[in-house]
């Protein structure tokens, strides 16, 4: 007798793409090498016509409402006390919200999450914190380091999904924590777990539980070599918020930055040094970034983004030495590589600079990795300093985008970024001189407009 095969499709692990058979690349994300095998379980489906029963048998139908009757509400926030985190979420918590957070093995996911899980014990509320990858003892170890918990804190270590949803639906916690998607699974999928089918079938049943039941979940992902929450991107299109924790983890910093928030900006971040005791605010992000700088150092300077509505200084670095091979090597760490050649060229043209035999590195000191075109003007100067061997004046701020032609263009909150280099007590600011209209005056710092990129190499 002839044993049936079961039935297997091919999941993309990017997008969720279903195939009947093995492809390499994916026809909707094109992506290669992509694809994995996983077996499937048919479900029976009421032979009934649609019309006759209205949809399922024994299911009531859900009407249509007239946008026009439903009452406009606030969503109800709950401020968790760790200020960065608040920001970064758009003002706290939204009840029945589901939150993903990724990032590197040791980053500081499951730090963050318990001091999260303290401090909303600490106000009364109800947590559960469930946990697939460690014990109940090695949870107690973690969270001894980072102080007394209350009552309110529930520990559970579980896989299974049903007994998740069990003990979710008897404890009726105010918030669930989820440590970690990959390993949960569910006994209505034959895959194993962590698989695509498993990791979208579980942020599915837990998407229903938090909005059924008006409970707010966090859910840990882990992620790629390329930095992506693992599993298929319909992931990250199903929760409401997406939070990516960044930084090399054997640095002291973390920046916790938005990526997706149907309840906020994902313009904000939230900066965060690792401690003995857990992850702590840091509560003026530019005095951190600029520690250590050198005084007097060519092809340093500072400059100024804007990560939301934060203004953070930053240092500059360039080193433009000869090159000892044929072709001139240019590197970026932090920015963007493709703006340094651009930038590179202006110079060469512009202001005819014969740095086309020039080696050219360029650092953001720290390791924050910013994009913002409001860095073109202090990379220029950077690279010119180191250039020509000339220190810019370590009290100097700059900031604007440069054109083409050598123009230096205007950038968004020129007064922001202004006030935020005079707080930290610098005395000079160079900026774009379309910024300088309507500008009001700022004590203690010298404004200097610029319209070319030569007025600004002028001033080195």
């Amino acid at each position: 007798m002839a044993v049936k095969k079961e039935k297997t499709v091919y999941f993309c692990q990017e997008c969720g793409y279903e195939s009947s058979k093995w492809m390499g690349q994916c026809p909707a994300c094109h992506q290669w090498n992509c694809f994995v095998e996983e077996k499937v379980k048919k479900t029976s489906v009421s032979s009934s016509p649609l019309g006759s029963t209205g949809g399922k048998r024994g299911v009531d139908r859900v009407k249509p409402v007239a946008i026009s009757e439903v009452g406009a509400q606030t969503e109800e926030r709950v401020k968790i006390g760790i200020s960065e985190l608040d920001r970064v979420l758009g003002g706290g918590l939204v009840k029945g919200s589901m939150t993903l957070i990724g990032g590197d093995p040791g980053i500081g996911k499951s730090t963050l999450l318990l001091q999260v899980c303290r401090k909303l014990s600490d106000m009364g509320k109800k947590v559960l914190y469930i946990s697939g990858e460690e014990s109940v003892v090695q949870i107690k170890m973690r969270a001894d380091r980072i102080g007394q918990f209350s009552s309110n804190m529930l520990l559970m270590c579980e896989t299974d999904l049903d007994s998740i949803v069990d003990t979710i639906g008897h404890e009726k916690p105010e918030v669930v924590v989820i440590d970690s998607i990959q390993t949960m699974q569910s006994d209505e999928v034959q895959a194993a777990p962590g698989s695509v089918s498993q990791v979208r079938e579980a942020t599915a049943i837990l998407m229903k539980v938090a909005k059924g039941m008006d409970i707010s979940v966090f859910i840990v992902g882990h992620v790629t070599k390329e930095g992506t929450v693992a599993g298929p991107r319909v992931l990250e299109h199903m929760v409401d918020t997406v939070l990516y924790f960044e930084g090399d983890r054997h640095a002291a910093y973390r920046i916790l930055r938005g990526v997706k928030n149907r309840f906020g900006s994902t313009d904000e971040i939230g900066v965060f040094e690792m401690r003995e005791e857990g992850l702590v605010q840091v509560a003026n992000p530019s005095e951190f970034m600029l520690s250590g700088r050198p005084e007097n150092a060519s092809g340093a300077i500072v400059t100024c983004c804007m990560e939301g509505t934060r203004p953070i200084l930053l240092e500059m670095q360039a080193l433009v030495c000869h090159t000892n091979f044929g072709f001139p090597k240019r590197q970026a760490i932090g920015t963007d590589f493709n703006r340094l050649n651009l930038l590179m060229a202006v110079l060469e043209k512009r202001l005819e600079l014969q740095i086309s035999d020039y080696d050219a590195y360029v650092n953001i000191a720290g390791g924050l990795k910013v994009t913002e075109p409001a860095l073109d003007l202090a990379m220029v100067m950077a690279v010119v300093s180191s250039f020509k061997n000339r220190a810019v004046d370590s009290k100097l701020a700059a900031f604007g985008e440069v054109g083409l032609s050598g123009e230096v263009r205007a950038v968004s909150l020129p007064e922001q970024r202004i006030k935020e280099a005079a707080k930290l007590g610098f005395t000079t600011c160079v900026i774009p001189a379309a910024s300088t209209k309507n500008l009001k005056k700022i004590d203690g710092i010298k404004i200097i407009g610029v319209s070319s990129v030569r007025d600004a190499i002028d001033l080195i």
